[in-house]
C-alpha cells in the first residue's frame, strides 16, 4: 500500500522479504517505465528474424537508459556502438544523440569512470542544439550527468526542464528527488515523491521511495519497498541494483547477515557491480574478517577505484596498525579525486572527510563550508560538523552535527557514524547526558559501523560511565526495599 500524499506507508511484514528471495532465480514480468515512443526506437524483431537476440538486448538497454533503470554492461556497450554508428550516418538525429549521451552517463557511472562524462555532455548538448524544444530525453540525461558529478543544483534545473517537456515522466521525478536530497530541500523531496508514486508504480519508483524512507529513518518501510522492487525487477542488472541497495541499508542498521545475503545475491546476478563488491568488503570488516575484507576491497577497486572506497580501505589498514598501506591509500584518494575533478565531478565531500581525519582539518573546514554554501545536504552537514570538531571548533560543530541528526532539521536518517560524530562533539563540550545518548545510539544502530570509530565510541562511552542518579528532593525519603 502506497502512502497518501507522500506520507508514511503501512508497514509490511518480514515475510515479504522471503518472497523477494524466492524470485531471484526466476524471471520477472514487470515492464520498464519507458514510454511507448521510447520503446519504438529499436523495434523488437519478429520471432525467428536474424539478430533477434541482439535487437532484444538493444531494446532492453534503450529502455533502461531512457527510463533511469540500471542496464547490463554488455547490452549497454552494444547500445553505445549502435548509437555511435547511427549518429555517424545521421548526424542530425537529435534523439540518437540523446540516447548516446544517456548511455555514456550510465556506463561511466557503472564502471566508475567519470572520464566518460565529457563525451556524454558533448553528445547531449548536440542533441539539444538539434532539438532545443521539448527534448526530455536530453534534459533528463543531463540531470543524470549532473547527479553523477555531484552537482545537485544543476541536476535539479535539468530535471525540472525534463519534467516540463514530459509531464508525469517517472524518471524525471526520481531525478528531482535525488537532486533535492543533495541540496537539502526536504520539503520538495516529499512533494516530488508524492507525485512520483502517483505517476509511476515501477520497481525503480519503489527503489527511489525506499531511499527517501531511509533518509527519514523509516527503516522497515524502506526495506519493504526494496523487497517489492527486487521481486518486480525486469532483468538481472536491475534486480542486482536493488539488492545492493537493500544490502547497504541492512549494513547501516547492523543486520550483517542480511547484508551479506543481499550483496552475494547481487553479485551472483551482476558480478561486475562495484558497489556490491565494496558493500561485501564493508560487511566483512564489520564481521571482523579483516584479511578477507582487504581482498574484497581490492576486487572492488579494480583499475578505476572510487575515492570513497579507497578511503574505506585506508581506514581499515589504519585500524590494523598498518600505517604505510593506509597512507598509500589516502594518497590514492587525492590522486583519484583529482582525476574526477578533471571530469567535472565535485569531490569536496570525500576530500573533506579525508582531510578531517587524515590530513588538514582546517583545509577540510574551508572546502566543506563552500560545499555547504552550494548544496547543504545532510551528508555535508555531518562532514562539516566533524571537520569543525577535528579543528577544535566544537560549539559550531554541534550546530551542524545537530542538523545532520535531528529529524526536525532534515536529519532523520539513522546513521551510526552521524550519531557518533554528534556524541563525540558533545563529549568535548561536557554535555555528558546527550553524549551518552548519542554514543549509545550509534552502537545500538550498528555496533561495528567503522573499524576506526566504533571502538572509539565504546571507549568514550566507558569513560563517561553510568549516569549519576538524581537525588531525591529535600524532605522526601526514598522508600526502602519492601523485602528488606
Amino acid at each position: 500500500m502506497r502512502p497518501a500524499r507522500g506520507g508514511r506507508p503501512t508497514r509490511r511484514t518480514a515475510a515479504r522479504i522471503l518472497v523477494a528471495l524466492a524470485v531471484l532465480g526466476g524471471a520477472a514480468g514487470a515492464v520498464l517505465l519507458a514510454r511507448p515512443a521510447e520503446r519504438s526506437a529499436v523495434r523488437p524483431a519478429t520471432p525467428g528474424a536474424p539478430g533477434e537476440a541482439r535487437t532484444a538486448r538493444l531494446a532492453g538497454a534503450l529502455d533502461a537508459v531512457t527510463a533511469g533503470v540500471p542496464a547490463a554492461l554488455p547490452a549497454l556497450t552494444e547500445l553505445i556502438a549502435d548509437r555511435e554508428r547511427r549518429v555517424r550516418a545521421h548526424p542530425g538525429d537529435a534523439r540518437a544523440w540523446a540516447v548516446l549521451g544517456a548511455a555514456y552517463v550510465e556506463r561511466a557511472r557503472r564502471t566508475a569512470d567519470p572520464g566518460g562524462f565529457p563525451a556524454a555532455e558533448r553528445a547531449l548538448r548536440t542533441s539539444l542544439r538539434l532539438s532545443p524544444e521539448h527534448n526530455a530525453d536530453a534534459t533528463a540525461a543531463l540531470a543524470a550527468l549532473a547527479l553523477g558529478r555531484r552537482d545537485f543544483p544543476t541536476a535539479r534545473t535539468w530535471a525540472q526542464q525534463a519534467l516540463a517537456s514530459a509531464p508525469g515522466r517517472g524518471a524525471a521525478y526520481a531525478l528531482l528527488i535525488a537532486a533535492c536530497t543533495g541540496t537539502g530541500d526536504h520539503k520538495a523531496v516529499g512533494r516530488y515523491l508524492e507525485q512520483l508514486l502517483k505517476a509511476d508504480h515501477s520497481p525503480a519508483a519503489r527503489a527511489r521511495a525506499a531511499a527517501v524512507y531511509r533518509d527519514r529513518g523509516w527503516r522497515e518501510d524502506a526495506a519493504a519497498q526494496l523487497t517489492d522492487a527486487v521481486a518486480a525487477a525486469t532483468g538481472p542488472a536491475e534486480r542486482a541494483a536493488y539488492l545492493e541497495q537493500s544490502g547497504r541499508y541492512a549494513w547501516e542498521r547492523g543486520d550483517l547477515d542480511e547484508a551479506q545475503r543481499s550483496f552475494t545475491a547481487a553479485l551472483r546476478l551482476d558480478p561486475a557491480r562495484r558497489d556490491a563488491l565494496a558493500g561485501r568488503a564493508r560487511t566483512l570488516v564489520s564481521l571482523g574478517r579483516s584479511e578477507e575484507a582487504v581482498a574484497a576491497y581490492r576486487r572492488a577497486l579494480g583499475d578505476r577505484p572510487r575515492p570513497e572506497h579507497l578511503l574505506e580501505l585506508g581506514e581499515l589498514y589504519e585500524s590494523l596498525g598498518q600505517d604505510g598501506p593506509a597512507g598509500a591509500q589516502f594518497e590514492r584518494v587525492r590522486e583519484r579525486a583529482g582525476q574526477e575533478q578533471a571530469a567535472g565531478v565535485d569531490t569536496a565531500l570525500v576530500l573533506g572527510r579525508l582531510e578531517a581525519d587524515h590530513g588538514d582539518p582546517e583545509e577540510a573546514v574551508r572546502g566543506l563550508r563552500e560545499e555547504w554554501r552550494r548544496q547543504p545536504g545532510t551528508a555535508v552537514a555531518d562532514a562539516l560538523g566533524w571537520a569543525l570538531h577535528r579543528a577544535g571548533q566544537d560549539q559550531e560543530a554541534l550546530e551542524f552535527a545537530t542538523t545532520a541528526t535531528e529529524e526536525a532539521q532534515g536529519g532523520g536518517v539513522r546513521d551510526a557514524l552521524y550519531e557518533f560524530h554528534r556524541g563525540a562533539v558533545e563529549v568535548e563540550l561536557g554535555l555528558s547526558g546527550p553524549a551518552r545518548r548519542h554514543l549509545e545510539q550509534a552502537l545500538r544502530t550498528a555496533p561495528a559501523f567503522s573499524p576506526l570509530w566504533a571502538p572509539e565510541a565504546g571507549r568514550a562511552l566507558a569513560e563517561l560511565g553510568e549516569p549519576v542518579p538524581a537525588e531525591a528532593p529535600a524532605g522526601i525519603e526514598v522508600a526502602a526495599d519492601a523485602t528488606g
